[in-house]
């Protein structure tokens, strides 16, 4: 399990390549969880690309270029792509997501904010994607990166950005994500 710290270097220095180039991105994975509550280590990292005129891998690829601490490692089989950082020893890997197939469509000020210096999803969008994870892999990783999102920043996330149906479905599967759930619910009037 990689260090929290070295996952969050890695995220920077991509992110500064995709800034660079205009490229609208945002993290996301069990690194969130470790940055809100300062835990030297973390599972995995992921980051969302927004396409535009060309597909995200595309640009991925285009900001990319030249850059000595970041390389690709595309596989087209798969159709995933992952950008290692290789200042770390070992190398930390990062797998892109293309918006809308993982995570909202638009990467704006709605749908990311800014913690340690680095973009991540909003507690919603990152509640939304984990969710959707957990309905196709059925992670408990996932599971308790809900949990405890739900448990201490209940108040922050958006029901309407949530699948009803998906998160009902939750609940019932993990229990202890019944309580924030509902203090969600209670707070819209549902």
């Amino acid at each position: 399990m990689p260090e929290t710290r070295r996952l969050l270097e890695a995220a920077s220095a991509l992110s500064c390549a995709l800034r660079a180039n205009g490229v609208p991105h945002a993290f996301y994975g069990s690194v969130f969880v470790a940055v809100l509550t300062n835990n030297l280590q973390a599972d995995d990292i992921f980051c969302i690309v927004e396409g535009g005129a060309a597909h995200p891998f595309r640009r991925v690829r285009q900001a990319l270029t030249g850059s000595a601490d970041l390389s690709i490692t595309p596989s087209p089989w798969s159709n995933r792509l992952h950008v290692k950082y290789h200042r770390c020893i070992p190398a930390i890997e990062i797998e892109i997501l293309a918006a809308g197939e993982n995570g909202p469509r638009r990467l704006d000020a709605l749908t990311v904010a800014a913690v340690s210096r680095v973009p991540f999803l909003t507690t919603s969008e990152f509640v939304r994607a984990k969710l959707k994870a957990w309905m196709i892999r059925g992670s408990e990783r996932d599971a308790q990166d809900i949990v405890f999102i739900l448990g201490r920043y209940w108040n922050s996330i958006d029901i309407n950005r949530i699948p009803e149906h998906d998160m009902e479905r939750f609940v019932e599967v993990v229990r202890a994500a019944a309580p924030g759930w509902a203090a969600i619910k209670r707070k819209y009037g549902m």
